[in-house]
């Protein structure tokens, strides 16, 4: 089987790759910007009949797409996550090859979720930012191109590689610095938010599933258990082997700051500072508290309901979250 790959340089798209070129099944040609991509093709602004003659030329059987961009203004996003999905439909369309789209998707397109609620594939999304809109406009185009294909609407991705600017690669960052510097006390903000967060490798395991499955719309991956990612940093804490405090700055209004505490506990305080999510250079120190704008425009909950994953692709998550946080442990480690 010959799959095209897209976007194999980026976060999800390296371990998709790996997974992909350890089936010896499978023959894989990458198709990227970058000079190391075995075709070099930009979907923002590429043409689809360029593309189709490629397509004609290579015949693959699957075509995955994991390019896409989580940074910049509406134009951007929508050039990259949307344009883009649009140019790869259109050519598939075209081309003779009638090759099956594996579409990576975010849970960014649900929105806000209700506390304590598992959200499942038929819950109608209201994406809360223009990330998660750009990427649900992708996703209506690829399930009303009537083309064979899939969208996995993957929840927080973590694990070796995870971007330094995500929740946390931040959090990762603070505390390196923290174990730098020798400061016995570690101040976050932002930790109330809840999400779920799957391993890049699994993501990569369903991925390579979904191509070989005749599965069609779209199916959450995710690991059904949304974590806080003040317990994230306990457990980050733990696998790092900091022995300081872990302060939390944004605490309710009039609550006491404890005198201190163990890495394994989180104090709370009421001070106003940038929340670990937030982007950096976007943080206004005085609005930063409990009302903290949650950037992925997810809310404070996200869980997602797996059984269609397990059903459809027989996939489910093998990795937990300790693993992944001390592989990104070990990477914001070698940077000391």
């Amino acid at each position: 089987m010959r799959v095209l790959l897209i976007g194999a340089n980026g976060y999800i798209g390296r371990f998709v790759a790996d997974r992909l070129l350890a089936d010896p099944a499978v023959q894989l040609t990458a198709l990227g910007r970058g000079d190391d991509a075995d075709v070099r093709f930009d979907l923002a602004t590429g043409s689809p009949g360029a593309l189709t003659r490629f397509l004609d030329a290579v015949h693959p059987g699957v075509v995955v797409n994991c390019a896409g961009t989580t940074r910049g203004g509406a134009r951007d996003l929508t050039r990259h996550n949307t344009v883009a999905v649009a140019t790869v439909c259109e050519a598939l369309r075209r081309s003779g090859c009638g090759a099956r789209l594996v579409q990576i998707g975010c849970s960014a397109e649900y929105g806000p979720s209700q506390p304590n609620s598992s959200t499942a594939e038929d819950a109608v999304p209201r994406p809360g930012g223009p990330y998660g809109v750009s990427k649900l406009a992708a996703t209506e185009l690829v399930l009303g191109s009537g083309l064979d294909a899939v969208v996995l609407r993957v929840f927080s991705p973590a694990g070796p590689g995870t971007p330094a600017g995500s929740p946390l690669g931040r959090l990762a960052e603070a505390m390196r610095r923290a174990m730098q510097s020798g400061d016995g006390e570690l101040k976050l903000g932002g930790l109330g938010v809840q999400r779920d967060f799957v391993d890049v490798r699994d993501v990569a395991r369903a991925v390579h599933a979904a191509s070989l499955s005749a599965a069609q719309g779209v199916i959450n991956i995710g690991s059904g258990r949304a974590v806080r990612l003040r317990d994230a940093a306990a457990v980050l804490a733990r696998v790092a082997g900091y022995g300081g405090a872990l302060q939390e700055l944004d605490g309710p209004p009039g609550a006491h700051a404890p005198h201190g505490g163990h890495a394994g506990h989180i104090a709370h305080t009421p001070h106003l500072r940038p929340a670990i999510g937030h982007p950096r250079g976007e943080s206004d120190p005085h609005a930063a508290s409990v009302a903290f704008p949650y950037p992925d425009g997810c809310g404070s909950w996200q869980q997602a309901d797996v059984r269609t994953a397990r059903d459809r692709l027989g996939w489910r998550p093998r990795i937990n979250l300790e693993e992944s946080l001390a592989d990104i442990w070990m990477e914001a480690a070698c940077r000391i």
